[in-house]
């Protein structure tokens, strides 16, 4: 201990002859006027780590992209390691960090779509051609991965403005009338859903005319299950969850970035206060201390109507203020799996958790937690309405209830379809999407999005529901149909899978990150080693962390499967031969 010199503050120690002393701490100092102006924009914000993120969008939003500056004055104002700040904010798409604040990015950023309903669509022109006539001084054109609006594709955002089925010609006016703000969505308010009967079982189940075990036998009865790609029979998850001790949370998974899917936003926009009472009523059947809402980034308009119905529902008396936390995504498609999206809500980078245990046991705060998708929960108030007998009663080909089909690709009328469950692709293009474009015959169709495989036109008679398509190596997930037709490239299918794969996989586990570069690389030849393909398949299959790296092989391997006959048309040459068991015709 130093003892206080007798005649004022101890003198600084004298250095050790010949060793010179260092004037200022180790490591970049902390700017003053950083540290202001996240003073100034933070000053009303907590600083726990869990804000993390939804602070990086303000400093973002506020000034256009992420200075080092702003992220060191953020670290010492959160009391959190830069170490931590840096790494989060790397990890997300959508921060753009600058190290030198001399070369900050242009003012407008364009992001043309590179998925695949997309680039069916044309997207690789639309990108070389507005790469071309606008000045990167002023204007960035960037790749951007599943924007969530498959059936108005092609779609670039300008700014925060979404344009759908668009043309070069149409981006340059708008960027040139600059109004780059998200466009406004006509949703229904709280008025107008409750004169329909809009939080009518919410009451009663406040008010213990409805009781949990009620709820969850109607819910076992209509056999509603996870509709964001798993499938698991939702009374059963909140069993599991309600066995464990309190304090326990509700989450709710909005990060659908599924190339294909876009079913989530579509309900959002149309009844978000059906979706809200559907979540307030899960989380009041788990006794959720509070319900977050994890909504990803590229909706920005879907994020203005939340924050207005939420406002409503508080103002109604339907929930308390502050207990929806609405949070941001930033562009990363591995937090739609439910670990990720969790360690994303707690302010870190949405890497999968190992399980077990798992996020009913312990999820967000390490506390048992609840994850429902978007439709699981919308869906609620529906069926208490209608009854499920109504819902179990409707299906096709020995299947029950309704599913909602994300459908996009070469079909005349793309979009959200509410059709029985158990109905057949060839059902649904004919009675739902208008039939194929004309000129276009069907070849192959994503039942699932990107990850549920290939399947030929020989196999659209199969149910389409869970569990039905497992034999055939694919899955419905959630329900995303692209539809290909005979005058696509299946390579370029694949490769467009795959690279979205490999430039989303979070990197923590070698068979995914390595795995799926390695079987891009592979795709590239003209020659494909068939054996090669389906050993590394195996090994992503067995051995990844996660869904992603665990189904990433599955486009590829559907097509060494179903498809030889046509690769080899299109000039691929299989070494050794593959075994087509299943004919694609």
């Amino acid at each position: 201990m130093t003892r206080p010199h007798p005649s004022g503050p101890a003198p600084t120690p004298s250095a050790a002859p010949g060793k010179r002393t260092r004037g200022t701490q180790r490591g970049r100092q902390l700017a003053a006027d950083a540290l202001h102006d996240i003073e100034a924009l933070l000053g009303a914000g907590g600083r726990s780590r869990d804000m993390l993120i939804e602070h990086l969008h303000a400093i973002q939003d506020a000034f256009g992209h992420l200075s080092m500056a702003h992220l060191r004055a953020l670290s010492h104002w959160m009391g959190l390691p830069m170490a931590a700040v840096y790494e989060t904010a790397s990890f997300y798409a959508h921060f753009d960090i600058v190290r030198d604040e001399a070369l900050p990015p242009p003012a407008v950023t364009i992001r043309v779509c590179d998925s695949l309903p997309c680039q069916l669509a044309g997207a690789q022109a639309l990108h070389a051609a507005l790469a071309r006539d606008l000045d990167p001084a002023q204007v960035r054109v960037l790749r951007a991965p599943c924007m969530g609006r498959c059936d108005s594709a092609p779609v670039v955002e300008v700014g925060h403005r979404h344009l759908g089925n668009t043309t070069p010609g149409a981006v340059l006016a708008q960027l040139a009338g600059g109004d780059l703000h998200p466009a406004p969505i006509a949703w229904q308010g709280l008025e107008a859903y409750r004169r329909e009967g809009g939080y009518a079982l919410l009451a009663k189940a406040r008010d213990g005319a409805v009781s949990v075990d009620q709820l969850g036998a109607m819910l076992e009865h209509a056999g509603l299950r996870g509709l964001g790609g798993a499938g698991f029979p939702t009374f059963r998850k909140w069993a599991f969850v309600r066995a464990e001790p309190a304090p326990r949370y509700m989450v709710i998974n909005a990060d659908e970035g599924e190339p294909g899917t876009f079913k989530d936003r579509h309900y959002l926009e149309q009844a978000p206060h059906r979706f809200l009472e559907g979540a307030l009523v899960s989380a009041w059947a788990v006794d959720a201390a509070a319900l977050y809402i994890y909504l990803r980034d590229e909706y920005p308009g879907l994020h203005a109507v939340l924050r207005a119905a939420i406002a409503e529902a508080e103002a109604a008396g339907f929930a308390e203020p502050g207990y929806i936390v609405l949070r941001r995504g930033a562009g990363a498609y591995i937090c739609g799996e439910e670990s990720a999206l969790i360690e994303s809500l707690e302010g870190k980078p949405g890497k999968p958790r190992h399980r077990p245990p798992f996020v009913a046991q312990k999820g967000l705060f390490d506390r048992p937690t609840l994850v429902n998708n978007v439709e699981t929960v919308y869906w609620i108030p529906l069926l208490w309405q209608h009854g499920a007998d109504w819902f179990a009663s409707q299906g096709r080909h020995g299947r029950k209830g309704l599913r909602s089909f994300s459908v996009s690709g070469r079909v005349m009328k793309p979009g959200v379809h509410l059709a029985p469950a158990g109905i057949t692709l060839q059902e649904l293009i004919d009675e739902y999407c208008g039939g194929m474009l004309a000129g276009h015959r069907l070849l192959a169709y994503l039942p699932g999005g990107a990850s549920g495989g290939i399947l030929p036109a020989s196999k659209a008679d199969i149910p389409l529901d869970f569990d039905t398509l497992q034999p055939h190596g694919c899955f419905i997930g959630s329900a995303a149909i692209v539809v290909i037709s005979d005058q696509d490239d299946l390579r370029a299918v694949a490769k467009n899978l795959m690279a979205f794969f490999a430039d989303e996989s979070c990197g923590q586990c070698t068979p995914c990150r390595v795995g799926t570069e390695k079987m891009l690389g592979l795709l590239e030849r003209d020659d494909w080693d068939t054996e090669q393909l389906q050993r590394l398949a195996q090994v992503m299959q067995d051995a990844s962390i996660c869904g992603l790296g665990q189904a990433a092989p599955n486009p590829v391997t559907s097509l060494l499967r179903f498809f030889p006959a046509e690769l080899a048309e299109q000039g691929i040459r299989l070494r050794p031969a593959a075994v087509n068991t299943e004919s694609a015709s």
